[in-house]
């Protein structure tokens, strides 16, 4: 079933009933024109069609984009302040933001209401949480003969019409409407989506209904005057999430759970998770490597058996009970979670290559704040004891500048090497944030390197890795004798420099072209 039109003065009214809309707004406005169709609400000026409303939102908004749009044939337009002689009139509103949303919920026709949608929030894990559950999702569908479940991730997005690489984690809210609606319209099952303090935050998420919200850590990451101005901000964003649902998820290890569980227990239903604490609805346990795998027992009220994660990294098992304590909310079959669990892959997450001799295994990984390295250094150490590491990474430019600080320190602790590279420096020069990191990881005297081409610095980190794995090569288990980690970037293939996101190489593609040149060249030296 397609979508139902509505009139301008219905979402005029929809406005006013609110307590949005500006009642000067109505001055000088065409009554004639409240009684046309809209055809389209959105905020990009470049999707416009004949009989849009057309939103004006953001920062950087500028009269050209209105100008574009009242050219493309916008009906009228939706602003804090209106225009001077644009040609079209304006719905004066005392919040863009929130009333975007409330617009885009009307436009799309309430979409989350009909489809269950799960919304995942914390400063790490949210993409493999997200890729674990997507994975027992289409388990569980497929095995009922219907259509696979959608996605809206830092990573990738899918909502059975759209396909593509993500640039932000979770998207304005036309977009998100937008997404719901494709899947709704597609017969897709579910929908996971991560979701951001900053949507949280500045209302992308107002109207969202959530069959479940999933909390799953908080660390200090985000402040800087672009994001959060403190850490109590980025909790109380992040603790937003349990306004939109009736069903909550809380992992009980984590920083600060007293204030989460007093914030979930506004939803009817809480279900906890734990590797920790018995009492938790979801309890996990035996946590140990065979192989390449990792194997862990999990006790909820439906079940208890052991389960097998094919995907490295011991923190994984932690995501993995967020996946399934959200399937005993959604009553999932243990099998379907069985089966999808060993058989996710989450693109750039923990991928692992070896060199042909085994003396070198590179990592790429999207870690890239101060949780997330603890967890994987942590990780990695106790799957590869013993073994010298370097470590290659960046930090993002406009944002999050903390992160220069406790990444440099971090990995200036942690390992033998450090290689300095771009990372989507945006507004700032990527020398200028790499020598900002260098004083931190100088003063933890760890040898360290500046390579701005994210290859270039991949390839010195091999060929110091090979430098130190040439003698021994192998140990007697197999294991490799140095360990490159390639951090922040994953499988993303653009490079966000000033107001352009370039495209580019992701880190696998770096990552085996460096192994492969050692292999041709570097081996049998």
């Amino acid at each position: 079933m397609g979508l139902v039109k509505h009139v301008l003065d219905e979402y005029r009214t929809l406005l006013l009933d609110a307590g949005l809309l500006d009642v000067r707004c109505m001055d000088g406005l065409d009554r004639g024109l409240l009684h046309h169709t809209v055809e389209l609400v959105s905020c990009d000026s470049t999707e416009v069609v004949a009989q849009t409303l057309f939103v004006c939102k953001g920062a950087a908004f500028k009269r050209a984009y209105l100008e574009d749009a009242v050219a493309r044939g916008a009906l009228a337009y939706v602003a804090e302040e209106p225009y001077a002689d644009v040609g079209v009139p304006c719905l004066r509103v005392l919040d863009v933001r929130r009333a975007m949303a409330l617009l885009a919920v009307a436009y799309y026709g309430d979409p989350s209401s009909r489809l269950p949608v799960i919304g995942i929030t914390g400063t790490k894990g949210k993409s493999t949480t997200a890729y674990y559950l997507k994975s027992i999702l289409d388990v569980h569908l497929a095995s009922r003969g219907l259509p696979g479940s959608g996605i809206v991730s830092s990573i990738d997005t899918f909502d059975g019409v759209e396909r593509f690489e993500s640039h932000i984690t979770t998207p304005e809210p036309i977009e998100l409407e937008r997404h719901f609606s494709h899947a709704l319209q597609t017969g897709l099952g579910y929908l996971t989506m991560e979701v951001s303090s900053q949507a949280l935050k500045y209302d992308r998420m107002d109207g969202v209904h959530l069959a479940v919200g999933a909390f799953l850590n908080i660390g200090y990451d985000h402040v800087s005057p672009a994001e959060h101005p403190s850490f109590e901000d980025y909790l109380a964003s992040k603790l937003r999430i349990f306004e939109h649902t009736d069903n909550a998820v809380v992992n009980l290890d984590i920083q600060h759970v007293d204030e989460v569980l007093l914030a979930a227990a506004r939803c009817p239903r809480l279900v906890t998770f734990s590797e920790v604490d018995r009492r938790a609805t979801v309890y996990g346990s035996e946590v140990r490597k065979r192989g390449g795998d990792i194997t862990f027992h999990v006790r909820t009220p439906r079940f208890s058996r052991d389960l097998r994660l094919t995907m490295p990294g011991l923190f994984n098992v932690g995501n993995a009970l967020a996946a399934i304590a959200i399937c005993e909310v959604l009553d999932i079959p243990a099998d379907a979670i069985a089966a999808g669990l060993f058989a996710a892959r989450v693109p750039g997450r923990m991928e692992t290559y070896a060199s042909a001799d085994g003396a070198i295994v590179a990592i790429v990984d999207y870690a890239h704040n101060g949780l997330s390295f603890e967890k994987l250094f942590a990780s990695v150490k106790a799957e590869y004891p013993g073994r010298p590491i370097a470590i290659v990474f960046g930090c993002p430019g406009g944002k999050a500048y903390d992160r220069r600080r406790d990444l440099s320190a971090i990995a200036g602790r942690e390992a033998d090497l450090v290689v300095l590279t771009e990372e989507d420096p945006g507004p700032e020069n990527a020398a200028d944030i790499a020598r900002q990191m260098a004083e931190h990881v100088e003063g933890t005297g760890c040898p360290y390197a500046v390579r701005l081409d994210r290859g270039e610095a991949i390839a010195y980190a091999v060929a110091w890795a090979a430098r130190r794995g040439r003698d021994a090569r192998v140990t007697d288990d197999g294991a490799a004798e140095a360990v490159v980690l390639i951090t922040g970037k994953g499988a993303e293939t653009r490079e966000h420099r000033g107001d352009e996101y370039v495209e580019c190489p992701s880190d696998v593609d770096h990552a085996k072209r460096a192994l492969g040149a050692y292999d041709g060249i570097g081996a049998g030296e």
